[in-house]
């Protein structure tokens, strides 16, 4: 079991029951139906309690409104040719990808777009620190959601070791002066960081370390940071201090509750872009034209795949 106190069984338990409705929520966003178990007499109960339930939907209905405001605001965006550059930064678990997946979800995945850049290759290391990133920088009307950024050598570099002291220093002389020859040149540039605590990172990754579905997502490198946890402390304290600047400050996200920091976050974009609703001409179907000696050919048998379900 884990160390921390808050982990008795009973309580365990049934963060993990809370955690699996969190999880399976990413994929069931439109199907409202309670969840229950079967015991093995055959009556069902609920896996919630009413006062969770409420919650839920409540989280639900607030997040659909969110996310029509943010149609109306990628609308405004692509017809206005606004450039918008959203960084996700904080440690592993901490919510990043659920908050960037709410994001785009019914958005156009051609304009909004996400980056998350793998390690850096040998040719790119040897490459201008801000090149591989400036690649995948908004052209007019698009928005970029960069889940981790070029704050990497903030983070992991600077705790795994894999920048010199030189390379850090330079980092923190460079990236004021890129951000705000962004802004200069037109492109917004947003950054949030998550903040969960040790407790709540403990938890998430003791949930990935026993579901099948999420092992994949813990690698080597998030469990040796696990361990330095004091030293990401560290560094982002420094990372904050040093780059938040007017034109582009750091906002901090409160993760530990997932669904709050989600609503929090989609909410708090909304008022950083001065968008308004655009008007659109109404869609008309067209008739289907229709000719006589039309005639739709059978599929062949041998290519339709097995009707198992």
């Amino acid at each position: 079991m884990p160390k921390h106190p808050q982990f008795k069984d009973n309580q365990f338990i049934k963060r993990v029951h809370q955690e699996l409705i969190d999880d399976y929520d990413e994929e069931l966003e439109m199907e409202r139906d309670d969840w229950e178990v079967t015991n093995p007499g055959g009556k069902s109960r609920p896996l919630e309690h009413d006062s969770d339930r409420e919650e839920r939907n409540q989280y639900f209905k607030e997040l659909f409104r969110l996310q029509g405001e943010l149609v109306k605001m990628h609308d405004w965006i692509v017809d206005t040719g606004y450039r918008l550059v959203i960084v996700f930064e904080g440690r592993d678990a901490a919510g990043k990808g659920g908050v960037i997946k709410r994001i785009t979800q019914r958005l156009n995945p051609r304009v909004a777009r996400v980056a998350a850049l793998p390690a850096p290759t040998d040719r790119e290391k040897s490459q201008w620190y801000f090149q591989r990133y400036v690649a995948h920088l908004p052209a007019a009307g698009e928005m970029v959601l960069f889940d981790r950024s070029w704050y990497n050598r903030a983070g992991v570099e600077r705790v795994m070791g894999f920048c010199n002291d030189a390379e850090y220093e330079e980092f923190f002389r460079s990236v004021p002066e890129f951000e705000k020859m962004l802004v200069r040149s037109g492109v917004r540039v947003i950054k949030y960081w998550f903040s969960i605590s040790d407790e709540e990172q403990e938890f998430r990754f003791r949930c990935r370390i026993n579901d099948p579905f999420k092992q994949w997502k813990l690698s080597p490198m998030d469990l040796e940071a696990r361990r330095r946890w004091e030293l990401y402390t560290k560094a982002k304290e420094v990372m904050l201090q040093r780059t938040h600047i007017t034109e582009a400050p750091w906002w901090v996200v409160p993760g530990v509750n997932k669904k709050k920091a989600r609503l929090n976050c989609i909410h708090h974009l909304l008022t950083q872009v001065p968008y308004r609703e655009v008007a659109h001409t109404p869609i008309e179907l067209p008739p289907r034209e229709y000719h006589p000696d039309y005639t739709r050919g059978p599929t062949p048998e041998e290519i339709l795949i097995p009707q198992v379900y």
